[in-house]
């Protein structure tokens, strides 16, 4: 079975979206199917050639100017996507409001092909009314229009499924598959954590607070510069990049160590004391996943331990502001025995219910499902019902 997997950036951009869709596809071509990538090029270098990696060239100047990820793609791109889709058996959605996720969508619907989607994420609550008044229309005339008439739809976070069930008729049904974690993400002894720590040149008398990301307003970036202000005696290290530039907040306590590859973040991890995450409107992070794959607890906002089952109990979580996290942060300083024996609770957590091999067997057999003759002239008759 042909693939295509559209997403708005390759892996090299840092975001779980497409971290998450670079390891499915290397798991799905180890199923035997034939996978083909398209996204828009950025820096750095993408996927192999065995996941069918195909950059397109896109402008990137909203990201740039607003922090906001929006790839605008070149008219040349929009003819390649037409062609790649006339050419595979299912398309591969990976969200549905970026460009190229549109205009592969409606490419699809003219080709009568299925279409699978991943909604990763539901609304962002930009502080910027502008923006957040944009994404709330869009998600209702764009999004909730591409879901009702897509062949299938994923989901990983209660919050993105709660969300969209308020826009989608009560008969609409979600699927729901977990991302999985790389097994490169794994828990450390002591002996080795405490190796790493100095390594890093950090600190063993005091705690070391870790955060990995995009350096953007909806990761709590600003919401971390205030706890760094009220834990000057604690070390904060921060692996990512972005508009917003914690370098430039003059706090010794603050170590910025640029965006690092994943098998550079595993060591982060678990080195580190816990992930600090006041992250909102994400679903639910691919990096909780990773730092409790490694052992490492975590403190994110309340939304986030929400989203999926059974986090809430072995996650910190507090309302996504600088006097709620700071509450948690010093009840956790209080009893610090508690770090070392949520290590191993996470660690369990993440084994049991994130396994990639065990998400990727599912996504196989929903494509093999959707894209079987029977379901494809459901399908049409669907869409022409929708369209009557």
């Amino acid at each position: 079975m042909r693939v295509l997997i559209v997403t708005h950036y390759f892996p090299e951009h840092g975001s779980g979206i497409e971290i998450a869709a670079h390891q499915l596809a290397k798991r799905l071509v180890s199923r035997g199917f034939a996978v083909k990538w398209i996204a828009s090029q950025n820096t750095g270098g993408g996927p192999s050639e065995a996941e069918g990696a195909r950059p397109e060239r896109a402008w990137n100047i909203t990201e740039r100017k607003l922090g906001v990820p929006y790839p605008v793609w070149s008219p040349l791109a929009f003819s390649r996507l037409s062609q790649a889709i006339r050419q595979c058996d299912v398309l591969h959605l990976h969200d549905t409001l970026y460009m190229g996720n549109i205009l592969a969508f409606a490419a699809a619907r003219r080709a009568h092909k299925p279409v699978l989607v991943t909604q990763h994420i539901g609304v962002v609550p930009y502080r910027n009314r502008v923006l957040a008044a944009t994404m709330e229309i869009a998600n209702r005339l764009v999004a909730a229009s591409v879901l009702k008439r897509s062949s299938a739809t994923v989901v990983y976070s209660s919050i993105t499924q709660n969300y969209f069930s308020r826009l989608l008729p009560a008969s609409f049904r979600f699927s729901w598959i977990s991302n999985g974690v790389d097994a490169c993400f794994h828990p450390v002894d002591e002996a080795e954590r405490q190796l790493r720590r100095r390594q890093f040149g950090w600190p063993n008398d005091s705690a070391v607070f870790f955060f990995s990301g995009r350096f953007v307003e909806k990761k709590g970036v600003r919401i971390l510069r205030g706890l760094a202000e009220r834990f000057p005696n604690h070390l904060w290290v921060m692996a990512g990049s972005g508009p917003e530039k914690p370098e430039q907040w003059r706090l010794p306590n603050v170590r910025v160590v640029g965006q690092r590859t994943q098998s550079e973040l595993v060591r982060f991890y678990q080195a580190a004391d816990l992930l600090v995450l006041p992250s909102v409107g994400e679903g639910f992070p691919l990096v909780v996943q990773e730092s409790m794959a490694c052992g490492t607890p975590v403190a994110i906002a309340t939304e986030t331990a929400e989203a999926q089952p059974g986090v809430a109990e072995v996650a910190w979580s507090a309302a996504p502001d600088v006097d709620s996290f700071a509450a948690l942060l010093q009840s956790i300083l209080n009893r610090p025995s508690m770090l070392h024996r949520r290590r191993e609770s996470v660690a369990a957590f993440a084994r049991r219910e994130w396994n990639w091999e065990v998400c990727a067997d599912r996504y196989a057999e929903l494509l093999r499902d959707i894209g079987r003759p029977s379901h494809l002239t459901r399908a049409t008759s669907r869409l022409v019902g929708a369209e009557a």
